[in-house]
């Protein structure tokens, strides 16, 4: 078994490349969809966050409105707040995950696609943290790939994600550089990460590239296998 974490900046590709990956054959799961369940109605970090931040964030329909949280929590510098709720119980679901993982398949290849694997670890120990997995990414992954591409890049693409007719385009890129604000730059990333797939081409490029990560990782839940019998 082989657990990898793959990562990268918001606009950056990682979505694309863990959905080249599944189709390879690599388990994957997404840590923004496991936040998303974690934070509705019924759930402990739901009660939390309206606990913490007040009614103002729940909308009508008596869920959370996500993009007045994510307000409150950027342009009120408030986000280690709301990481510090979120971060530990998403991370043990990705743990369950991947145990749930293993024991169907002990061979295989668990993929956590998260685009805070780095800055998880930043603002555990920016809050003192200094033990467990939060403080330790090695701790929960054996490999880290991340995902790089000029920061202009990223905003044209998180802006035409959200706004592709056009209208609100300025105010999609303003957010995307915000939230790159609180994000470490892929340098940093890069020097820390064991593979780094560049994406600032086409599509067949970087399906070139997971093709080739896809064949080292492999090789590597190989090695750890005959390791252990």
């Amino acid at each position: 078994m082989l657990r990898v974490g793959l990562t990268g900046g918001l606009g950056s590709g990682k979505s694309t490349v863990a959905a080249f990956l599944r189709d390879l054959g690599a388990e994957v799961i997404e840590a923004d969809a496991l936040g998303r369940a974690l934070m509705e109605p019924g759930q402990a970090v739901y009660a939390e966050i309206v606990s913490i931040f007040g009614p103002e964030v729940v909308g009508s329909d008596g869920r959370l409105n996500r993009a007045r949280l994510a307000e409150i929590a950027f342009k009120g510098n408030r986000l280690q707040e709301l990481n510090a709720i979120v971060h530990p119980a998403a991370i043990a679901a990705q743990r369950s995950w991947m145990e749930g993982v293993f024991t169907r398949n002990p061979g295989a290849v668990a993929v956590v696609e998260s685009a805070l694997i780095f800055e998880v670890e930043r603002d555990a120990r920016t809050r003192g943290e200094t033990e467990g997995v939060l403080a330790d990414w090695r701790r929960r992954f054996d490999r880290v790939a991340v995902v790089t591409a000029p920061d202009e890049l990223k905003i044209a693409r998180y802006a035409a994600r959200l706004s592709p007719d056009g209208p609100g385009h300025e105010t999609a890129a303003a957010d995307a550089r915000l939230r790159l604000q609180h994000q470490i730059p892929d340098a940093e990333k890069a020097a820390r990460a064991d593979y780094v797939l560049e994406n600032a081409q086409d599509r067949d490029a970087l399906r070139a590239q997971v093709v080739e990560l896809w064949q080292r990782l492999k090789a590597e839940s190989n090695k750890i296998a005959e390791n252990e019998f």
